[in-house]
């Protein structure tokens, strides 16, 4: 990294995708200044709001981000909460 760069903010927040009227999120890493739905750096998980079920969220690559300073969003925050819930059940 060179002196005048500074370092990369990383946010762990939900990418919307899917179709009209049927949302569906990816949970990826990806930097502050990007828009919501463009690039990331890495894909963590996704999760289905209308069935509210999580198909895959790999909490090892979540805790990697954040030892690495990546701050979450609230509504990520909550639902890497119930996640480790369900997963500990």
């Amino acid at each position: 990294m060179l002196s005048w760069q500074s370092p990369i903010m990383v946010t762990i927040r939900l990418m919307r995708t899917g179709k009209k009227s049927r949302p569906y999120y990816r949970i990826v890493a990806q930097e502050t200044r990007r828009k919501a739905n463009g690039s990331y750096l890495d894909a963590l998980g996704t999760y289905d709001p209308l069935k509210k079920t999580f198909h895959h969220v790999n909490l090892e690559k979540v805790r990697t981000w954040q030892a690495r300073g990546a701050e979450t969003s609230s509504t990520v925050r909550a639902l890497l909460k119930r996640a480790k819930a369900a997963s500990a059940a």
